[in-house]
């Protein structure tokens, strides 16, 4: 027996609610990219960390920069409230975007991470928009 058999896997019920789950969570970059592409952008993306300098450097292409800290009602009312968020900080390493996702949550708004964030758009040799605009993704 290895040491990925040891422990039976999971009835298939019980990984389909548990997969499920977690993709009702979270999307990852190649999913987005490929939905920008295809001009389907049913979601607001945030760049939910760092400072506007940072911004300016790079990000994700499409991507509006408001810090968790700045999330409050007030300022979210700019969209409606069924507008689906979906938010990244720097990457694995960083737990602002869990921040932000759940500050989101708490103010009642559908969200979902990208997994990865900056250094998984990275990974994904997926370019990114420089300046204080959101910019677009190149085709």
């Amino acid at each position: 027996m290895s040491f990925v058999s040891e422990i039976p896997a999971a009835p298939s019920d019980a990984a389909a609610a548990h997969f499920a789950a977690r993709l009702s969570l979270e999307t990852d970059c190649a999913d987005v990219a490929a939905s920008m592409k295809a001009g389907q952008v049913d979601f607001v993306l945030l760049h939910v960390v760092g400072s506007p300098e940072a911004y300016v450097r790079r990000h994700v292409p499409g991507a509006i920069h408001l810090r968790h800290a700045e999330m409050t009602a007030e300022r979210m009312a700019e969209w409606p409230q069924d507008t689906l968020f979906v938010v990244y900080c720097a990457g694995p390493h960083c737990n602002g975007a869990d921040r932000a996702a759940l500050k989101l949550a708490q103010l009642g708004r559908p969200v979902k991470l990208m997994i990865g964030g900056i250094t998984g758009w990275e990974d994904e040799g997926l370019a990114f928009a420089t300046g204080s605009e959101p910019g677009a993704l190149a085709a």
